[in-house]
């Protein structure tokens, strides 16, 4: 008899993670419960015990998605689709804690393209740059991406070797220069841009890995140099790094890191 109901407690759950899987959007606790015809607090029991197993996860609405175990199987084939749609809430929190723009990055023929974006709770500082390239030796996006080996600086302009365009008068214009502070990112494990990429434009930026350790992508918090001063740079980098290193995790990084460090214990 207590096999009976242990696979029938298996068969249910198993429903509620294929509703969860396959639909397009995420599902609420009461369409779940509608659809599979199980008992609300059924239905609760094996939604929490699935949550726990990293099975299903919720958004910030309490709606179900497919869990973090799900998400790291998918991106252990380098499937990078659905990168936007796994980091929103990431994105969303750094933008809660900081009211300044967030963006996600992912290197794209020789430049930085920014995928997704979270606007700045302040008028001043709300460009969208979703959709926008802009040079890696000059974004902090583009640095940590560079400073991980997840990109490569384009070839300089002809007679020039080394040379890098100049965007101000911040801008770091030579490889030699540039290699410096790229070593300084891998050091401190985020990367800033003071007015190099415009007058008045500070950010910073910090990588995410994904499951194989590679660096695959970077999240910023970008402000007006008049709301970034010391304080509030060292404050958002912080705050960007933990939320970076959330997605990480959901990436499956951590999770290959200790089972690694288990292996060799």
């Amino acid at each position: 008899m207590s096999n009976q109901n242990g696979t029938q407690a298996v068969d249910r759950a198993a429903r509620l993670l294929a509703e969860v899987v396959h639909s397009a959007d995420p599902m609420t606790f009461t369409d779940l419960s509608a659809i599979t015809g199980l008992a609300k607090s059924t239905t609760s029991r094996l939604l929490l015990a699935l949550e726990r197993n990293g099975l299903v996860r919720r958004d910030d609405h309490g709606r179900f998605l497919p869990g973090e175990m799900f998400v790291s199987f998918a991106w252990r084939g380098g499937a990078e689709a659905g990168l936007v749609a796994v980091a929103q809430p990431f994105l969303e929190r750094l933008g809660k804690a900081t009211g300044e723009t967030i963006n996600l990055g992912v290197s794209s023929n020789g430049m930085v393209e920014q995928i997704s974006q979270v606007d700045s709770t302040y008028l001043i500082g709300g460009t969208n740059w979703v959709g926008m390239s802009v040079p890696l030796h000059c974004s902090a996006l583009g640095k940590v991406l560079l400073a991980y080996g997840t990109a490569q600086l384009p070839p300089g302009p002809p007679g020039q070797p080394g040379q890098l365009e100049r965007r101000t008068g911040k801008t770091i214009t030579t490889e030699a220069a540039l290699r410096a502070d790229l070593a300084d990112v891998r050091v401190r494990g985020y990367a800033v841009t003071d007015e190099e990429l415009e007058p008045g434009l500070v950010a910073v930026a910090a990588p995410i890995y994904g499951y194989d350790g590679r660096v695959v992508a970077a999240l910023s918090v970008s402000a007006p140099a008049s709301r970034m001063a010391r304080d509030g740079l060292v404050a958002a980098a912080s705050q960007c790094v933990e939320e970076a290193a959330g997605l990480s995790a959901v990436l499956g990084y951590r999770q290959r890191a200790a089972r690694q460090n288990r292996k060799a214990g």
